[in-house]
C-alpha cells in the first residue's frame, strides 16, 4: 500500500510538471506571434508566480510596473484601467476586459484553449500570424 502511494505522488508530480512545461510552450508560441519583432517582450502580471514561471523563457521579460509593460497578464479579477494590451487566463476574465483584452489562454475540462479578440488586435494594431489565425474570434 505504502509503495502504492508513492507511486501516486511521483505520477501526479509527473503529470503536474509535464502540465507547466507544456503550458510554458504555449506561452512562448503566443508571445512570439503576438510580438515578431521583439527579442524580449516586458510583461507585468497580477500573479507572481505565473510570472516567474514566465520569467524563464526567453522572450518574457517581467517589469514591476504596469506602465513599463508591452503587456499585462491577468490572472485575477481586479479593476484595471491601464490602455496596455490585456492577456487574461481565465474565461471570465475575458468577459470582463472585453474592451481591453486582446485574448485569453486557460484550461477548461483539462484542454487549453486560446481565444483572440479580433476588435482589439485591431485596436492595438496586432497582426497575428497565419498559424493562430484560427484562434480569432469576433
Amino acid at each position: 500500500m505504502k509503495q502504492f502511494l508513492i507511486f501516486f505522488i511521483l505520477f501526479s508530480e509527473l503529470l503536474l510538471a509535464n502540465n507547466l512545461n507544456y503550458e510554458m510552450k504555449i506561452y512562448d508560441t503566443i508571445f512570439h506571434a503576438l510580438f515578431p519583432t521583439k527579442k524580449r517582450v516586458k510583461v507585468w502580471s497580477d500573479n507572481t508566480e505565473k510570472l516567474q514561471q514566465l520569467a524563464k523563457l526567453a522572450i518574457i521579460s517581467p517589469v514591476k510596473q504596469q506602465k513599463n509593460a508591452d503587456i499585462l497578464l491577468l490572472t485575477n479579477l481586479s479593476d484595471i484601467q491601464n490602455e496596455t494590451p490585456k492577456f487574461v487566463c481565465d474565461y471570465k476574465l475575458l468577459k470582463n476586459y472585453r474592451t481591453s483584452a486582446i485574448g485569453g489562454f486557460y484550461w477548461q475540462k483539462g484542454r487549453p484553449n486560446i481565444i483572440f479578440l479580433e476588435k482589439n488586435l485591431k485596436k492595438f494594431h496586432i497582426k497575428l500570424p497565419a498559424s493562430m489565425q484560427e484562434y480569432i474570434e469576433e
